[in-house]
């Protein structure tokens, strides 16, 4: 799930298979070449730890405390059963033919004997969840720079690219084709709970200048998930990515 606060964005963003090595130690006092606008990303990025910290942070909490882990499961196997839409659109814009074979596959199953993906028998079947494919990491396959990095308010990390494919991700999400305002935003709500109430363990991996580990996660990890796994990348290994990537 892209659209969410720094923390939320960032943790998301730790819980593939692997990820690269950060610096652990206070590392606010070294510039950083992908990020010359350190000083309003700060800023931003204060401002989101504030919102996730009086709003989101309770909220997720309390849905964890009262919903008992079978539901939280299967709320989550439902939206990356719908999030595989956005998958396949750009596993094929990267010429993933394989890739997009598979996650079709996952679709329909899970959509129809997984009862609209609240159960994952795809994985039983022996089709894995492949780490999540997006509009940014599609403009990076075809040769678009990164850009530098920002923090942007209530929407959290991002790079020039990734912000510029958000529009096509919002797009391609069928939550927004929901015509009952209401409940499109209902749905919107859920979906971004249930992503911040599967991080809340991941706080205690997060030491010194909590900015500066936040922002080099971010990058190695886009870096990592733009590639394919080419890279070494030693973060999120052991999580179980199903539960908390979108």
């Amino acid at each position: 799930m892209r659209f969410l606060p720094t923390f939320i964005a960032t943790a998301a963003l730790l819980t593939g298979t692997g990820c690269a090595t950060v610096n652990s130690g206070d590392s606010g006092a070294q510039a950083n070449p992908q990020d010359p606008w350190e000083g309003f990303n700060r800023s931003m990025f204060e401002f989101n730890e504030v919102v996730d910290g009086f709003i989101f942070k309770p909220i997720a909490k309390g849905y964890r405390a009262v919903t008992p882990d079978v539901v939280e499961t299967g709320v989550s196997n439902f939206f990356n059963n719908i999030g595989e839409l956005g998958n396949i659109a750009n596993d094929l814009l990267q010429a993933k033919f394989e890739q997009a074979a598979n996650d079709t596959s996952r679709l329909l199953i899970n959509s129809s004997l997984g009862v609209v993906g609240i159960f994952d028998v795809a994985k039983h079947m022996g089709l894995q969840r492949n780490e999540g494919e997006d509009f940014g990491q599609t403009l990076a396959a075809w040769g678009v720079d990164s850009g530098p990095y920002m923090v942007l308010p209530f929407l959290g990390p991002v790079t020039v690219r990734d912000g510029l494919g958000m529009p096509v991700d919002m797009y391609t999400s069928p939550v927004g084709y929901i015509d009952h305002v209401p409940t499109r935003n209902s749905t919107r709500g859920m979906q971004f709970i249930d992503v911040r109430a599967g991080l809340l363990d991941i706080e205690d991996t997060i030491s010194g200048d909590k900015y500066s580990f936040m922002r080099d996660a971010y990058l190695q990890r886009r870096e990592y998930l733009i590639k394919d796994g080419q890279v070494e990348d030693s973060f999120g290994a052991g999580l179980d990515d199903e539960e908390f990537e979108d």
